[in-house]
């Protein structure tokens, strides 16, 4: 059954599936289940397929919602883009594309992925994941900040202009930890590919397994102090409590190897509300005083699937990082002994 959108109250949180362009919205004195122990549950497999950008795009400002004509807009025209071009339309592409009709390349150099490999998208009511500044942008960044941009773009632009990678070749030592399958940081928020999360809980302890990597957060709620500052971990080091029927995460300690910049945090601070059946409002804030000059905050809804979180098969070592290696050395003997 469809909803007649244009009689929701813009303050409810709503979403399009992009297959159907039918809308659910959060509900109104909706009573949050408990655990044997009384905790709120917030169990189960939770899906982060929306196209919300990080940043409000320009089009958009001055407005944190979506009027019910643009979700069914962008609804419809996204469809349309994927139908025909089927390329993968990854993170906030959806919603950049559906506005500008340009699907671009997501793969240029190896073949682009399909949309096979992504999961069905939704789209939430929001212009922007961010929620503070109000704005909807990143706050500005500080001139540490700055130099660290200009230097990652200055890699990137000769790399590029080389026909080279962005990573160096050298060593192992030398390459990110997406490519080594390490990490790609906790918490991993990019949406609509490899993007579930399965929450599980006792009466002391939050795990969250992210599908992408694999990675499990073991989150204490006891009083647990945290680890001694000189300890840092690629994850932090995370400690929960309740917050009347919210799941309040505390991170700190991250290793400065962690590469996303809410990952580079002194703090991050989760926020995980149960608001329906189908849903969970997921909320960071992040203070990273080292890139940005103030704290941001982050909203994103997550939905409620029956599905599984299947394996991802990369791990460190795999068979994919010495053939890197390997071909490396083989460019290099050909160019030393003159051979094309």
């Amino acid at each position: 059954m469809k909803t007649n959108m244009s009689r929701i109250p813009h303050y409810m949180l709503c979403i399009f599936t992009l297959v159907t362009g039918s809308a659910a919205c959060a509900q109104t004195g909706y009573e949050v289940p408990r655990t044997s122990d009384g905790q709120p549950d917030i169990q189960g497999v939770w899906a982060n397929n929306t196209v919300t950008p990080v940043q409000r795009p320009d089009l958009f400002e001055g407005r944190e919602f979506l009027t019910a004509e643009e979700m069914q807009i962008i609804s419809q025209r996204a469809g349309e883009i994927t139908a025909e071009t089927d390329d993968a339309l990854f993170g906030e592409s959806v919603i950049t594309s559906a506005l500008s009709g340009d699907t671009g390349s997501n793969d240029p150099t190896t073949g682009n992925y399909d949309q096979f490999w992504l999961a069905e998208r939704s789209i939430h009511n929001r212009t922007s994941q961010i929620i503070d500044p109000p704005n909807g942008k990143y706050p500005a960044l500080t001139e540490e900040g700055k130099a660290r941009r200009e230097r990652m773009a200055q890699l990137r632009n000769n790399s590029a202009a080389a026909g080279e990678r962005f990573e160096t070749l050298d060593s192992y030592a030398t390459l990110s930890q997406d490519d080594r399958c390490i990490t790609n940081g906790a918490p991993y928020l990019d949406s609509g590919y490899n993007s579930y999360w399965q929450i599980v809980q006792s009466k002391d302890y939050v795990v969250i397994v992210q599908e992408m990597m694999h990675d499990a957060r073991i989150i204490p709620l006891t009083d647990m102090p945290h680890a001694p500052e000189a300890i840092e971990l690629l994850h932090g080091d995370s400690r929960g409590y309740w917050d009347g029927d919210t799941l309040v995460v505390e991170t700190r300690n991250f290793s400065d190897r962690s590469e996303l910049s809410h990952n580079r945090a002194e703090l991050n601070v989760e926020r995980i509300t149960r608001i329906g059946v189908g849903q969970l409002r997921y909320q960071l804030t992040s203070n990273d005083p080292g890139t940005y000059s103030a704290p941001y905050t982050r909203e994103i809804v997550f939905d409620y699937s029956d599905g599984d979180i299947y394996e991802f098969a990369c791990h460190e070592g795999n068979y994919a990082l010495p053939n890197m290696l390997q071909g490396a050395r083989e460019e290099e003997r050909r160019a030393a002994a003159g051979e094309n």
